[in-house]
């Protein structure tokens, strides 16, 4: 199967040849003549597997056949999706797809200025890529308007829920035009997503290139048994003793992202930072440097499991598990990408048994455990089983306490701490009987 027989068009066919794009995906197969013939979609398939592509090619195509010019604050084709990040990742791929027609296309997302985006707006965009907290503010202030609006792609839907978008969802739909083809694509469905897809789409195509909730298995995935305390130095240990070269990190919370990073660059690694507390052009700049090796090490928190296209990337170490079991899938599809292998570590202590528990469910496999010598916890991580349940150790019977049994009274220590156990009481048992004994009869 060729790009050709999907019936994309000749500017498009020259841009994909340009980058080398020789075969469709099984989503892209899928999912491409569907679009183009206005169908609404649900796509579900593994990250990395080229779902961008697939509505991209052919919204630009559809763009450029079909409705009328752009006008001014107006935008033909919306693209929500959950941070930065991926707004910028997804914006770069319409930029080069459709670098031989004729149009516009521009991102927009908190933390940077509204302003120079309500500029850009004013000539009207026909593909806006946006984060729904930021389209909103640019709505309410008439920057941008929603009439010409033909489609709707909703990315990686279910991480906007799970992030607490759903009233800013709830009212950006309810701003839109109601006849409008609509597109659902993540690696992940939860079932509130399938729910709200089931209020927007019409009679859509259901696409499932792979099975539901799995990781690549281009990754090859383990883990290491450790005390939460010593996190930091196994890390540091595997990094030498390994040899890894460029490595993501995965930490839980921002605090620990820096500390992380204060301690590799005490080390002498060249490391750097991406969370939500960072300035969005320092998260750009921290992503650029890792992307030209200027960096060895990029620690992030979740706000970097999805939306970070990174080639060749050998490792992702989760330093954390991460509290939603979805976001390990995405976490690890930063590697093995595009067919490439890659590996993914998991340094997981006995307080992280419940989310290794729902993550292994989740993936319908058990992760490999690896003990490291020197690095064998003192609080061992609990057992897990298939289906990710905890197996836990059954609890020993106590043994009864000397002189303890039914109808009996213990009356405890009455010896000297200084003599020995065998040593005689030093104070008399007094007489549990209150009553005297009996007068013999003379």
């Amino acid at each position: 199967m060729t790009f050709a027989s999907l019936g994309l068009i000749e500017p498009l066919l020259r841009t994909l040849e340009s980058l080398d794009y020789t075969t469709p995906t099984p989503v892209q197969a899928k999912a491409i003549p569907a679009v183009l013939k206005g169908r609404d979609l649900m796509a579900a398939a593994q990250t990395g597997t080229g779902k961008t592509a697939g509505f991209a090619l052919p919204l630009l195509q559809r763009l450029t056949q079909e409705g009328a010019p752009v006008t001014s604050n107006s935008v033909r084709a919306l693209v929500l999706v959950p941070t930065r990040e991926l707004a910028e990742q997804v914006h770069e791929s319409f930029r080069v797809y459709g670098q031989n027609l004729p149009l516009r296309t521009y991102a927009v997302y908190g933390g940077v200025s509204i302003n120079p985006q309500m500029m850009a707006l004013r000539k009207g965009v026909d593909v806006l890529v946006a984060t729904p907290g930021r389209l909103l503010d640019l709505y309410r202030q008439n920057a941008v308007k929603f009439a010409q609006v033909q489609a709707l792609v909703l990315d990686e839907a279910d991480r906007m829920l799970d992030l607490g978008f759903s009233q800013e969802l709830t009212d950006v739909f309810c701003a839109l035009p109601r006849k409008r083809q609509t597109l659902l694509f993540s690696a992940t469905f939860s079932e509130p997503i399938r729910q709200l897809a089931g209020e927007l789409l019409r009679d859509p195509l259901s696409i499932e290139v792979s099975p539901r909730n799995t990781a690549a298995k281009t990754v090859k995935q383990w883990l290491v048994p450790v005390d939460k305390k010593r996190k930091s130095e196994l890390f540091l240990h595997l990094l030498a003793e390994k040899r890894w070269g460029q490595v993501l990190v995965f930490v839980k919370t921002r605090k620990g992202v820096d500390e992380l990073v204060a301690q590799l660059q005490t080390q002498g690694i060249a490391s750097d930072a991406i969370h939500g507390d960072r300035p969005q052009a320092s998260r750009l700049r921290a992503l650029e440097r890792f992307k030209a090796c200027e960096v060895q090490i990029l620690v992030a928190t979740d706000v970097a499991a999805r939306g970070l296209d990174i080639h060749d990337l050998p490792q992702v170490v989760n330093f954390d598990l991460p509290i939603v079991a979805e976001d390990y899938v995405h976490r690890i599809g930063r590697t093995g990408r595009a067919g490439a292998t890659g590996e993914a570590i998991s340094l997981v202590a006995a307080d992280e048994v419940d989310q290794l528990a729902a993550i292994e469910t989740l993936i319908n496999q058990i992760l490999p455990r690896h003990d490291e010598p020197g690095f064998v916890p003192d609080h061992r991580v609990p057992v897990t089983q298939p289906g990710g349940q905890i197996v836990k150790k059954p609890k020993k019977p106590k043994k009864p306490k000397d002189g303890a049994g039914k109808g009996r009274i213990h009356l405890g220590n009455w010896f000297d701490e200084s003599e020995k156990p065998n040593a005689k009481p030093i104070r008399k048992v007094p007489s549990l009987g209150g009553a005297k004994p009996a007068k013999k009869k003379r």
